[in-house]
């Protein structure tokens, strides 16, 4: 971070040289997959619980250009892009719809501007999501009945119109009892829908 900070040239050259590495190797991979890769999906934890980690500016500067170059690689083979980002990341969501970025994932909630219901109105249009279901909350303190009223909310929120997959915001950690994971699945098949 102190490197973007002060835009450390040797630092940021490093890192575009260890990018264009990155990037032919999945070039490689893909063209290896022959047509059988569904979407590429690329990651940058942008946010805090509260607020961004760093400014928009910052991102604009020195993520932005580097997360287009997969955004490109994605689009050259015809395949759709999915960003992961934890925390309160829809600051930057407006970007990542401009940048040709298909969908997003983790969606925690609990985050700040990062509510179903703010999403689906703010940014549904656009971009799809993937998540949304709390690992640090519903899914590991609550009652197997609470689970399944949360997932019937996040599915009558999230639904409306397409563009989302029902999934845990993170990988289940071993503090969510199984019959939460249950709960979950089995009322997402109930009301769910599949296309």
């Amino acid at each position: 971070m102190f490197d973007f900070a002060t835009n450390d040239e040797p630092a940021l050259d490093f890192m575009t040289r260890r990018q264009a590495v990155e990037l032919e190797v999945l070039r490689r991979t893909l063209q290896a997959g022959q047509g059988n890769i569904s979407f590429l999906w690329i990651g940058e934890d942008l946010g805090t619980q509260r607020s961004p980690i760093i400014s928009l500016e910052m991102f604009r500067q020195h993520f932005r250009p580097r997360l287009q170059r997969y955004v490109d690689l994605g689009r050259e083979f015809g395949i759709p892009v999915m960003i992961h980002s934890c925390g309160s990341s829809s600051w930057a969501f407006d970007d990542f719809a401009a940048m040709g970025i298909t969908a997003v994932d983790t969606l925690q909630p609990e985050a700040k501007d990062m509510a179903p219901a703010y999403l689906k109105q703010r940014y549904g249009d656009r971009l799809a999501f993937h998540g949304m279901i709390s690992t640090a909350g519903a899914l590991a303190y609550d009652t197997p009945a609470e689970v399944a009223a949360n997932v019937r909310d996040v599915l009558a929120t999230m639904m409306p119109g397409g563009g989302y997959a029902l999934s845990p915001t993170h990988m289940i950690q071993d503090n969510s009892p199984t019959a939460n994971v249950l709960a979950m699945y089995e009322t997402a098949r109930q009301f769910g829908r599949y296309n």
